[in-house]
């Protein structure tokens, strides 16, 4: 009797067990849309799909601790808990004056003391790894599969760096995108996020990560069957040494076998997919703001965004003065006066103004102190650039010293990784300069994952191939580019493209050029990238002469702000063409940019209050544009809400207005 009484428990148990092992949850958008299923097996994976189609094929994820402990494999689920969030945050420092964060939330809780968290929302889908153990762990590996059911079209950007060919996570973040099909991704490389698939019936979906801290970011690879991508990630760095441009980098000579050392009891970064039936929304989408940690400075008040006068890209090219120009005190006030008399808020003194190895120590010919106080007077903060490697061994030295002094703040070069020994090293710095009450601005930099809204004194990031690149880049696509960037790159955050060349080229005019560097596609173009582009700290790349030859086009450029209380993207499709309006108080802010094709674009001026009339300043391509890209078009009208008015863009063209 005992002996069935014992067969019968072990069944029991068994089968509970196994019970327990193969269990699937439906978690499903608010507007229903969007459904994932997540299975629990001797595996968790996550399918999705929005409507009929298959956006992500089962794909599964876990999470490998030191002793060979596989959070993910053979899981039990403990509980699961549903809820519905409904609310909205401030976010003074962004393309909008708030953000709906709307969705339904999953955790599933599972034995060995770790959660997932899934959230979907209307325009997509995220998960997280929460633990929950006492003492503090070492993460040695991450799964993070994305598996299609189709070979679909990409656009993905490659890394790209000869620094260290052996170490392809050195790297920083420049990068076109190329359009292959899944299985045509490139042989013995990575990719980094965020990256697009093209799927059918106009649907598209960016991959992309949030709230990056403490943890080492995702890089993506081919899976061994050309179905999908698996994920990638550097290694926690035990030896550096000084290389790169200028010997400004570390480079790695000796990685870990994990990927970060961290507590026992915290949230990791969350893995997202945004998911669009029209491109247009792409480009006005809030996932990484709804993904991040709230602000940790309380007050913001103190953090001014707004225009910089640029003196790198232009080679320090003035001229019609009665001094030589350079990396000194006389071309330094020059730009001071002209950022005065067009009101831009700042002045970067770039690359040369100190030792670069050591920016306690000043270039004799900038006299420093004496530059601050004549900027104070005529109402210009002055920014500092500096490499990360000087700064970072020094980094209270240096805040204090500069604070003290009235800087303003520092734009930081250099980073090129994001390792969890970088990451955690760009959070040091977002924090230090917090507490200096200095702004920042990351060059050389991976991708923003949230970190902006976590800390709003960082007003912007690289991570994007800009107009620094294309001054010697005659073969590049820039304006395909540039009708890109906003569907993908933009949506992780601020870009530091640094618009603003008055010198304008038509494709095949353009050439590479050092100290009268050009841009190409027309001046409209230009200007209308001022609006569409996202940067609450905005570079005006060209030099202070050439921006006073052009001074309606100045003019106009000192007029958009740098940060905006509504957004709304009019139309636009990946690669062709987009519009954007964005709307500062009572004023609306419009740009309109295309590729190398010409093209007509209407403009629905229904986003404008109803029963009103509004005064429009446009700047619209010249009809000779097509030979003489710097040709354009400038009138007044009057519109209102009923308004429908068409434009054509030349070749690389643009159109930008102000709308009062």
């Amino acid at each position: 009797m005992k002996k069935s009484l014992t067969i019968l428990l072990l069944l029991f148990f068994v089968k509970l067990s196994f019970s327990q092992k193969k269990q699937d949850f439906i978690l499903k958008s608010p507007n229903g849309k969007i459904k994932v299923k997540i299975n629990v097996d001797d595996k968790i994976s996550w399918t999705i799909l929005h409507e009929k189609d298959v956006i992500l094929s089962p794909s599964e994820m876990s999470m490998t601790l030191d002793e060979n402990i596989v959070l993910g494999k053979n899981a039990v689920v403990l509980n699961s808990k549903k809820e519905t969030v409904n609310t909205s945050f401030e976010t003074p420092l962004y393309k909008k004056k708030s953000v709906q964060n709307n969705y339904n939330q999953l955790t599933l809780n599972f034995k060995n003391d770790f959660s997932i968290e899934y959230r979907v929302f209307d325009d997509g889908a995220a998960y997280r790894f929460i633990t929950k153990k006492k003492k503090d762990i070492t993460v040695k590996s991450e799964e993070v599969v994305l598996n299609f059911d189709q070979d679909y079209n990409t656009l993905m950007p490659y890394v790209r760096d000869l620094r260290n060919p052996k170490d392809p996570f050195i790297s920083s973040f420049e990068s076109h995108y190329e359009n292959k099909k899944i299985s045509e991704f490139k042989k013995d490389t990575l990719a980094f996020l965020p990256f697009l698939i093209d799927y059918k019936n106009h649907k598209k979906a960016v991959f992309l990560e949030a709230n990056l801290e403490d943890y080492a970011g995702l890089f993506v690879t081919n899976n061994k069957n050309k179905t999908g991508f698996e994920s990638r990630f550097s290694k926690y760095p035990l030896q550096e040494t000084n290389g790169g441009f200028n010997y400004l980098n570390k480079l790695i000579t000796e990685r870990a076998d994990y990927l970060v050392k961290t507590k026992g009891t915290r949230s990791f970064p969350w893995r997202a997919i945004v998911i669009s039936e029209n491109d247009a929304a792409l480009a006005n989408n809030d996932m990484v703001q709804k993904l991040a940690e709230p602000s940790k400075i309380k007050d913001v008040s103190w953090i001014k965004p707004g225009k910089v006068a640029w003196d790198w890209w232009n080679d320090w090219n003035i001229y019609n003065v009665d001094f030589k120009a350079g990396i000194n005190t006389q071309t330094y006030k020059y730009y001071i006066d002209f950022a005065s008399k067009n009101k831009v808020e700042y002045v970067v003194l770039d690359e040369g103004w100190s030792v670069e190895t050591d920016i306690m120590k000043h270039n004799p010919n900038v006299d420093l102190e004496d530059l601050i106080a004549y900027a104070k007077e005529r109402n210009v903060g002055i920014i500092l650039w500096a490499s990360w490697m000087a700064l970072h061994e020094n980094i209270d030295g240096v805040f204090d010293n500069y604070a003290k002094l009235g800087v303003k703040g520092f734009k930081v070069d250099f980073i090129d990784r994001d390792d969890a020994k970088m990451v955690n090293s760009v959070y040091d710095i977002a924090q230090r300069a917090a507490n200096h009450k200095l702004i920042t601005d990351f060059h050389g930099m991976y991708k923003p994952t949230g970190i902006q809204r976590t800390y709003p004194n960082i007003l912007n990031f690289e991570g994007v191939k800009g107009l620094e690149n294309n001054k010697w880049t005659p073969n590049d696509d820039v304006p395909l580019y540039d009708c890109t960037i906003p569907f993908i790159r933009m949506m992780a955050g601020p870009m530091d493209y640094t618009p603003g060349a008055m010198r304008n080229a038509t494709k095949s005019e353009f050439k590479p050029s050092h100290s009268n560097p050009m841009s190409q596609g027309t001046r409209c173009h230009q200007l209308a990238l001022y609006t569409i582009f996202e940067a609450p700290l905005q570079m005006m790349a060209d030099s202070p002469t050439a921006f006073m030859k052009e001074q309606e086009s100045t003019d106009f450029i000192a007029k958009v702000p740098t940060t905006f209380d509504g957004t709304v993207s009019l139309n636009g499709e990946v690669g062709k063409y987009i519009s954007i309006a964005r709307r500062k108080g009572n004023t609306w802010y419009l740009g309109s940019i295309t590729n190398w094709d010409s093209r007509d674009i209407t403009i629905d001026f229904s986003f404008l209050e109803k029963g009103k009339k509004f005064q429009a300043e446009i700047f619209s391509d010249g009809l000779n544009s097509d030979k003489a890209a710097i040709d354009y078009k400038r009138e007044i009208i009057t519109i209102d809400s009923t308004t429908k008015l068409t434009y054509r863009l030349a070749s690389g063209g643009g159109l930008a207005m102000i709308i009062k």
